[in-house]
């Protein structure tokens, strides 16, 4: 069935009090929290904290990892970070792709210019999501150049996992869905509806159950479809 709707099954609560970006590694779950500005690893089960550090980027709203390298989307800096993952320290920060004034905000007097949210690493590229061009970027992350890019699908995307076939799923908390697509032309292949109140940020997939964490409710959970 291409058209589901997703149960969201609360696992535990963040440590920080905004999460907006997941990340799933065989060390536990990466988040990054867009209020504090600090990257946790928790356990899996149990939610306990087994490492955090501060960093320097600022409203903070995607992490991955890759290369050896924590990425982490620093938002309101219009940046992406590059983390030593043992310290936290930033090695290098880049311009971030498609960053602008988001459409809904594009008349306002006080509109201010922001980069992208979810982040995912896959053979040796960066694929970034940004909400002011609604679409995901795919870098490459030694010479920093665009190789691809496709459009998001939706107003506002936000966090986004790998599915199967080489397919990404990506979440639009304007619509509350989280969709399936090709990574060339953007192609959508599956949409699956999430229950309200729960709103997808930060998104990643751990043994072929995608996790989302809720910047507003504090929360981190499963999509059971």
């Amino acid at each position: 069935m291409a058209f589901t709707i997703a149960t969201p099954q609360i696992r535990f609560a963040s440590p920080g009090p905004q999460p907006n970006g997941l990340q799933a590694a065989p060390d536990g779950l990466w988040c990054i929290d867009q209020v504090d500005n600090k990257i946790y690893r928790q356990d899996f089960e149990s939610g306990a904290v087994l490492f955090e550090a501060q960093t320097d980027t600022v409203h903070s709203s995607g992490i991955t990892l890759g290369g050896g390298y924590i990425w982490i989307a620093s938002t309101y800096e219009s940046k992406i970070a590059k983390l030593d993952p043992a310290t936290g320290k930033t090695v290098a920060k880049y311009d971030s792709p498609g960053a602008g004034v988001v459409a809904w905000r594009e008349d306002a007097t006080d509109a201010q210019a922001t980069g992208a949210h979810g982040l995912e690493w896959r053979e040796g590229l960066l694929y970034v999501a940004s909400p002011p061009s609604q679409t995901i970027h795919v870098m490459d992350p030694e010479s920093w150049e665009e190789v691809n890019r496709f459009p998001s699908g939706g107003l506002r995307v936000h966090g986004i996992a790998w599915g199967p076939q080489g397919r990404l799923w990506v979440s639009d908390t304007s619509s509350g869905t989280v969709q399936l697509m090709d990574t060339e032309r953007g192609r959508i292949f599956e949409t699956i509806r999430v229950e309200a109140p729960a709103e997808v940020h930060g998104m990643t997939i751990h043994e072929g159950v995608l996790w989302y964490c809720d910047a507003h409710s504090q929360q981190i959970g499963c999509l059971i479809v």
